[in-house]
């Protein structure tokens, strides 16, 4: 009997707990069970890879994947879409204000609901500059003078030329990122899903993703989620079948607070993959809505709730 395709992730989790390396994170000191170099892959034929042995945050998918096909980076969208998985980064930034003095003092439900209800104050306080939507839609050029698409340019490489080598979309840029770039320009945000590549193979789109750091209980359910629906969209626009979904990590790790939830989740049989659909009036990029994805027969085990940890990124110096 073949392997349901779910256990590839289950048993990475697992090795990461019998052989992970243990290291800290530097801006918050804590500590994380790690493998490097990894690869798992989903036949997307076979079914829509959203993981079942818990429950993971359809809504959420969706909304951020539309958020960045969309080239949106304020997170303005997804607070008025009540999804929240952006909404510890923008108030971080807002907190180090207070505590500079320069902005009235705010909790962060309070900051929250003025994202949601105040356009202006969202214009100013609620944007992440050079993530995913922006570099993934408007790759900023060193003239200044223009934006790169680079999503819209690779699909239209993959429809002209379905045998190009070629199509990759990076969110990795050094001028913003880390101790690379001027401490005023560099982005607050750890870019972790950092660049994938689309092919052609039997007349079936297929995608790989590289990421450079992975939670494997938080974020990768999810980032499986996102980009094998990512493939689902592209294929749609283009007019290809779907093919292979291939999810290759550089640091995989598991949080030191999330240890027991995954033993839990071990513990669970992997149900039936859903299915999704992608309308037939999502015809370019820019005519995809979120409302055009219709997912069906979903049926996960509970979810299993567990603290995110907002790590990564640009650390202040200490003086």
């Amino acid at each position: 009997m073949q392997k349901h395709p779910e256990h590839q992730y289950l048993d990475l989790m697992q090795e990461i707990l019998d052989k992970g390396t243990v290291q800290t994170d530097k801006g918050t000191g804590v500590k994380t069970y790690s493998l490097f170099g990894r690869q798992i892959r989903f036949n997307l034929a076979d079914g829509f890879p959203l993981l079942t042995t818990k429950k993971v945050y359809w809504k959420g998918v969706l909304h951020e994947l539309y958020w960045f096909l969309s080239g949106q980076s304020n997170i303005e969208y997804l607070v008025k879409n009540n999804v929240h998985i952006w909404d510890d980064y923008p108030y971080k930034l807002y907190k180090a204000k207070i505590e500079k003095g320069g902005v009235p003092e705010l909790t962060k439900d309070e900051f929250i609901a003025k994202i949601g209800s105040d356009s202006t104050f969202a214009k100013e306080y609620g944007d992440l500059r050079r993530i995913y939507g922006e570099l993934w839609r408007r790759w900023p050029t060193k003239d200044g003078a223009r934006t790169v698409d680079q999503l819209a340019w690779a699909l239209n490489e993959v429809i002209t030329d379905p045998d190009c080598h070629n199509a990759i979309v990076s969110s990795w840029n050094p001028e913003y990122l880390y101790t690379m770039a001027k401490p005023e320009e560099a982005c607050r945000f750890p870019i972790c899903h950092n660049m994938y590549q689309l092919n052609v193979k039997d007349g079936k789109l297929c995608l790989q993703l590289y990421q450079r750091s992975a939670d494997i209980f938080l974020g990768v359910p999810f980032n499986i989620g996102s980009y094998a629906l990512l493939t689902h969209i592209l294929a749609k626009i283009a007019g290809y079948g779907v093919g292979e979904f291939v999810h290759t990590f550089g640091d995989v790790h598991i949080y030191e607070n999330h240890i027991e939830q995954a033993k839990e989740q071990l513990s669970r049989e992997p149900k039936p993959f859903p299915t999704v659909k992608i309308s037939d009036e999502a015809t370019s990029l820019e005519s995809f809505k979120a409302e055009h994805v219709t997912l069906e027969n979903y049926d996960p085990h509970p979810p299993i709730k567990a603290e995110l940890t907002v790590a990564g990124g640009y650390i202040e110096k200490q003086q």
